[in-house]
């Protein structure tokens, strides 16, 4: 009887938990939470104040990673539970995990990483967008310079064969 009645709970809580998943969007609330969190405490850290131009920045920080979240994170339901992931450097990272109708985030440290891989995600898109702006110039300037260097050719073809015609008629 006493295991029937574990049984039955463990099954009612089971059945609970299935309900109580968060939605990805409790996720993504919980995680600008700890974001707005994070970088109110880095700005207090290096003495900013709380001035228009500090609140300014703060609004584009925050909305850069929600816009960032919306696009990257992505949600694996494990029916009794579920957690948000995003890859980065080529890893999937777990974000956070929903349980019990509650979003859990994780420490700071790997927030700050977090933010500062994909900052520098960013750079090196940016750059490499640089390189191919860069390489295509390059490429242009060479194509314009072969052409050029066609033209020439052409133009020296023909005074050559019009100098053998010449010389052609003249012999005559």
């Amino acid at each position: 009887m006493k295991k029937l009645l574990v049984i039955v709970i463990i099954l009612l809580v089971a059945v609970l938990m299935t309900q109580m998943v968060p939605d990805k969007a409790a996720h993504k609330e919980a995680m600008m939470a700890a974001i707005r969190e994070y970088v109110d405490e880095e700005a207090e850290n290096k003495g900013l104040g709380d001035n228009v131009l500090t609140k300014l920045g703060k609004g584009i920080v925050n909305k850069t990673i929600e816009v960032s979240l919306n696009s990257k994170l992505e949600l694996s339901n494990y029916y009794i539970f579920n957690t948000t992931h995003m890859k980065q450097g080529g890893k999937d990272r777990t974000l956070s995990l929903g349980i019990f109708g509650h979003v859990f985030t994780f420490d700071k440290k790997m927030l700050r990483e977090s933010l500062e891989q994909a900052a520098e995600e960013k750079e090196e898109v940016k750059n490499e967008h640089k390189a191919a702006k860069e390489a295509a110039k390059e490429a242009k300037k060479l194509k314009r310079q072969l052409k050029k260097e066609q033209r020439k050719q052409r133009r020296e073809q023909r005074r050559l064969e019009k100098e053998q015609r010449k010389r052609e008629k003249e012999a005559k």
